[in-house]
């Protein structure tokens, strides 16, 4: 690889981390191209972009950073491929979770969201189990309506409780 080819790279993939809301470091050592290529085709309908890199060409790109040496001993070693999620922090984690299940071959080395390292079961049992945005507007919105639906509730009990009463008492007037 020439020196501006290098150079390209570097700042292609700084750009990617610095746009990204996670990344998922991944060792795919054993993986055939079919299998790959089906992790490809998961990954990117989930919107994340999935990448094989060199491990002193991410070094290099994220030379500066609070925890370039950190990946450096965990993640940088071997195979690498870097899943970078750019929209819903979880989606890759997420992914490779589930495709971990049916290929044992991936193996999931370490993560990054919010400038953490995360070690890689913290990947699959806490960045993985995040809600998507979608389910997070829901918490959101079923949170906020709460207290009004509490509210219409008691403005309307003592009518009905009005009306509980003018019941039982016809009811006894029937009866008696």
């Amino acid at each position: 690889m020439l020196k501006s080819e290098k150079t390209l790279a570097i700042e292609s993939i700084k750009e990617r981390f610095s746009k990204m809301s996670s990344a998922v470091f991944v060792d795919y050592a054993g993986m055939t191209v079919q299998e790959i290529s089906k992790l490809r085709d998961e990954l990117r309908k989930k919107g994340v972009e999935y990448r094989v890199l060199k491990n002193k060409l991410v070094q290099h790109a994220l030379k500066g950073s609070s925890y370039v040496d950190v990946l450096g001993k965990v993640a940088l070693r071997g195979m690498t491929a870097v899943a970078w999620s750019f929209e819903e922090p979880s989606a890759a984690a997420r992914v490779l979770k589930e495709y971990r299940k049916e290929n044992e071959k991936l193996k999931i080395k370490a993560g990054l969201l919010d400038g953490q390292v995360l070690d890689s079961s913290a990947v699959e049992n806490q960045l993985a189990s995040l809600p998507s945005k979608d389910e997070a507007r829901a918490m959101l919105l079923a949170t906020m309506l709460a207290p009004a639906q509490n509210f219409v509730m008691l403005l309307a009990a003592p009518g009905r409780e009005f009306v509980g009463v003018l019941a039982a008492k016809q009811r006894k007037d029937e009866g008696g």
